[in-house]
């Protein structure tokens, strides 16, 4: 098939002769991988995926890439095409092979090949992941930085961004297709441009729009050794299989005439749950059509039409890539269960009460873990996964402002799992880290009220939550690496009760030399006068604030948080 403009007119150029794009997905080198060796290689879908055994990761331009790319293409290609496990143990069989086998391959390169082939090229007939012929009411098209969230556009407007709405940003098709994968999946709410044919758009524009389906997600994606292993992590079991009316969104013309859905092909759409996996993970959250132009560079993308798509009345709770929040009591027409966001400057590390969560909390709220993870629990329980295995998470998410119409904040972590700690029944390792961790926001918060203590004694105020610089994020910024080094050994702890013991006791340790440089600090920072301190009334109470008495609480209350190294000190030992 020629590659045409998404309205149907040849790529002209000046000259009459036809631009020469590499727009076809399946074999154009638009996924940059990073190769067991620590080579880096571009390569196209069929590529990427019948040798995903070979590659360590994806090389993408942010962490909130990935998640777009294995929902709205690597995944789905995947389960159409070879369909899902069924059980566990057609699941582990899988994982076990470490690649597809040469008859997988074959289903692949079919589906990619004369099945679907032709609808996986950016500029034809019918554009990958666009509407053919897109217009803005207007009749204007708005410059392509508008796909991006760093660079500014309409609203927003990044600090210290170097272009401004005035400059061109012209993506090669590689770039331009990563960028519109991001957008279904991250874009910004409130108002959009309205389209031809789209008889919802009023006054030229559509207002009401939900952020992308993964801005309102906390977003967690387990990783393997291999591209292979992270697809395989990243699949679901299910015992009844696909259903046979759930198609991705370039086969959504096989959908059964009943469904009543608007096609994502056409500038219209409705408000809808997901109508399966398939449908939920290549949601058409916009309707986008990218627009071609030589440059002196060469072909480039350098403006966009992006209006209002679809929108999902509800994260349904087949949702692979989010933890949640459980409401034992919810409110009028509030679900019970809420995707959970992850918190700006807090590692990923402090979120694993949340995900470890493996069950609904039985005494009311609280958090519960991801599908995928709660799967991976059950796969180790019934020893199809080993507990030596490593396990990674990786977490990304963004920050919303001015009524989610601008990009404020980019999260992102990666983290090491042990396996066992998946465990929902013999709990002894995931008992270990929550209380690693605990120890650490414990310290962290005595920390705080050391210095609150200590300026109320100078003569001031505590700092406000949200102002100033706090001991507690300078002591969870000096323990991170340790914490890292501390889950990534966990992995292969095995049965070794001795030795968790032994590093819970280093981490102890980590955490009092830590605290007490802090400590000093803060202290040797105080002025003299807050040796005699000063004395406030409290519920009509007298309260003395001195500095040797602010520092002899904060040390009782680290002996009491780190009993460990306490017991240590107790019979002569080394204290940090």
């Amino acid at each position: 098939m020629r590659s045409v403009i998404s309205g149907g007119e040849p790529l002209a150029c000046r000259g009459g002769k036809a631009m020469e794009w590499e727009d076809d997905l399946v074999r154009q080198r638009w996924l940059s991988a990073a190769e067991l060796g620590g080579e880096g290689r571009g390569l196209g879908l069929l590529e990427t995926l019948t040798g995903a055994h070979g590659i360590r990761r994806l090389d993408l331009p942010v962490p909130t890439m990935l998640p777009a790319v294995l929902r709205q293409v690597l995944l789905p290609v995947v389960f159409d095409a070879l369909g899902v496990p069924r059980s566990r143990k057609e699941w582990a069989r899988r994982f076990g092979q470490g690649s597809f086998s040469d008859e997988e391959k074959e289903k692949l390169a079919d589906y990619l090949g004369p099945r679907y082939g032709d609808r996986f090229r950016l500029f034809s007939e019918r554009p990958f992941a666009q509407v053919a012929g897109l217009s803005a009411l207007s009749g204007e098209t708005k410059t392509s930085a508008l796909l991006v969230p760093s660079a500014a556009s309409g609203n927003n407007v990044p600090l210290f961004s170097a272009l401004s709405e005035a400059d061109h940003l012209d993506l090669t098709s590689a770039q331009a297709v990563l960028w519109l994968l991001h957008a279904h999946c991250w874009d910004t709410a409130a108002i959009k441009t309205g389209a031809v044919g789209d008889e919802q758009a009023k006054n030229g524009k559509t207002t009401g729009n939900p952020t992308g389906p993964l801005g309102q997600l906390g977003v967690i994606v387990p990783n393997g050794r291999t591209l292979y292993e992270t697809l395989l992590l990243n699949t679901p079991i299910l015992h009844d299989g696909l259903d046979p009316g759930d198609r991705p969104q370039w086969a959504w013309d096989e959908r059964p005439a009943s469904s009543g859905s608007k096609s994502p092909a056409s500038p219209e759409w409705s408000a809808r749950p997901a109508t399966g996996v398939l449908d939920l993970l290549t949601f058409q959250s916009r309707r986008i059509r990218l627009i071609p132009a030589e440059t002196e560079q060469g072909p480039r993308v350098r403006q966009v039409v992006v209006c209002g798509g679809d929108r999902l009345t509800a994260t349904p709770e087949q949702e692979l890539h989010t933890a949640w929040n459980h409401t034992a009591k919810p409110k009028a027409g509030q679900p019970a269960r809420r995707p959970r966001r992850h918190t700006s400057g807090r590692a990923a590390w402090q979120g694993l009460g949340a995900l470890l969560a493996l069950s609904i909390p039985e005494d009311g709220d609280g958090p519960y873990t991801s599908l995928l993870l709660r799967q991976i629990s059950d796969l180790h329980a019934d020893k199809y996964m080993s507990a030596g295995f490593a396990l990674g998470v990786e977490t990304c998410g963004l920050e919303y402002g001015n009524q989610s119409a601008v990009v404020e904040n980019a999260i992102a972590d990666t983290l090491p799992l042990p396996v066992a700690s998946l465990l929902a029944d013999d709990d002894w390792l995931r008992v270990a880290v929550l209380e690693c961790v605990e120890q650490a926001d414990r310290v962290a918060r005595a920390l705080d009220s050391l210095q609150s203590d200590l300026r109320r004694a100078s003569g001031g105020d505590p700092l406000p939550r949200d102002k100033g610089e706090r001991p507690s994020l300078l002591l969870l910024h000096a323990v991170d690496g340790k914490m890292r080094r501390l889950l990534a050994g966990l992995r292969t702890i095995g049965d070794d009760y001795e030795l968790l013991e032994r590093a819970q006791e280093a981490w102890e340790i980590t955490l009092h030399r830590a605290a007490r440089r802090q400590a000093d600090a803060l202290l040797a920072a105080v002025p003299p006068r807050a040796v005699i301190g000063r004395t406030e009334k409290a519920n009509g109470k007298d309260i003395a604030f001195r500095s040797g008495k602010a520092a002899g609480a904060f040390h009782t209350r680290l002996g009491e948080i780190l009993t460990r190294v306490s017991e240590v000190a107790a019979v002569g030992g080394e204290k940090a």
